[in-house]
């Protein structure tokens, strides 16, 4: 039930019950349990382009987060048993642990073009087994939600506690290894991070320190890294910069490096004076082409995000890096003469498959 009183019926699957969120879309033929486990779609219901979702079932390493925060996964056709050799359980079974509310059976190409025309509207997903709903109920609580425009969730998915991080990226046969020799110590600090970014920093040399939301520039600042990573997340980038703006910009004026990554990316434009705004339908998938303006390639990637940083309003010293294909959005900045910078889009998501890896190298660089 969309809150303007349009209804899509189906089959429940998953968890029973009923969530609100916001309705988005995302074009990935690969990777839904990893963008299920993603914090950054805290309060969204995923509609799935792709009709077969489901078929490589789940299994423990590909999730990017203790828990789901997804409210609700649509879906065009049923879940079939996984066929796969590294499958612990099939997605429905896992959806329904993990208490998310799902539905198949939906004409996904319909809710796509709504979605494509008018915007992420605010929708509940409802799956009861004796099939009554309160249509008219559902309708207003979807109405009545207050949205993501000025949520900040970043704290609502963020760890309480520091901890230590030295995993590196899965290999095929072997899973996943341990950083024995860091050359570098950076500090995370962890909006809604997603466990392969600090995968790929162990890859490159990098002991980890993850650090809460909340985390105060003094508190990273004694904790003497060589440099400081801001990660994606959910919920509006200007709610969540009232209280991380102060902490980055202590941390530029400090002289470490700094990396960021989609909401990372936005905090540090707010940081420097650009704002952020909502996008009509986002960006969601693995297929997008950005350009890097500084070497003229264009990297396959992949995105999630519902805020754009406001291209237009680029102060002085700050320059533009990246820019999306698809919309001419902009998807990186720099600051002229400072080590820092950050990108819009997941380098770790590899749908290149290794296109955006070098940005890590690039930060690595900085750190020596």
């Amino acid at each position: 039930m969309l809150a303007d009183g349009t209804v899509f019926e189906g089959f429940g699957i998953g968890a029973v019950g009923d969530a609100v969120g916001e309705v988005c879309f995302n074009t990935a033929m690969t990777g839904y349990e990893e963008i299920l486990t993603d914090p950054s779609y805290a309060d969204q219901i995923i509609t799935f382009t792709f009709p077969h979702i489901g078929n490589v079932g789940v299994n423990d390493e590909d999730q990017e987060s203790d828990k789901p925060v997804a409210k609700g996964i649509i879906l065009r056709e049923a879940i079939t048993a996984p066929s796969n050799y590294r499958a612990q359980s099939d997605l429905g079974a896992w959806l329904e642990r993990q208490g998310i509310v799902g539905i198949s059976g939906v004409d996904t190409r319909a809710l796509t073009r709504l979605i494509r025309d008018k915007g992420m509207p605010h929708g509940v997903i409802c799956n009861n087994p004796d099939g009554k709903f309160d249509i008219a109920a559902l309708t207003k609580k979807a109405a009545s939600w207050p949205g993501l425009e000025g949520a900040d969730l970043a704290v609502t998915v963020s760890r309480r506690e520091k901890t230590e991080w030295d995993a590196t990226r899965w290999e095929w046969d072997k899973g996943y290894g341990r950083q024995a020799a860091a050359r570098h110590h950076i500090v995370a600090i962890d909006y809604g991070v997603k466990r392969n970014i600090l995968r790929c920093f162990a890859n490159s040399g990098c002991h980890v320190s993850v650090v809460p939301a909340t985390a105060t520039a003094e508190e990273i600042l004694a904790l003497n890294p060589d440099g400081i990573f801001l990660s994606n997340g959910p919920g509006d980038p200007a709610a969540t910069a009232r209280h991380a703006v102060p902490v980055i910009k202590a941390l530029i004026d400090a002289g470490k490096p700094i990396f960021g990554i989609c909401l990372g990316h936005q905090l540090l434009a707010h940081a420097l004076g650009i704002p952020t705004r909502k996008m009509p339908q986002g960006h969601h998938g693995a297929n997008h082409p950005v350009k890097d303006l500084q070497t003229g390639k264009v990297e396959i990637t992949s995105m999630n995000h519902g805020f754009t940083v406001d291209r237009d309003d680029l102060p002085a010293g700050v320059v533009e890096t990246h820019i999306s294909l698809f919309d001419g959005t902009n998807c990186g900045i720099a600051v002229t003469g400072k080590p820092v910078f950050s990108v819009q889009y997941h380098p770790e998501a590899s749908p290149g498959p290794q296109d955006s890896h070098y940005l890590f190298d690039r930060f690595v660089a900085l750190l020596d």
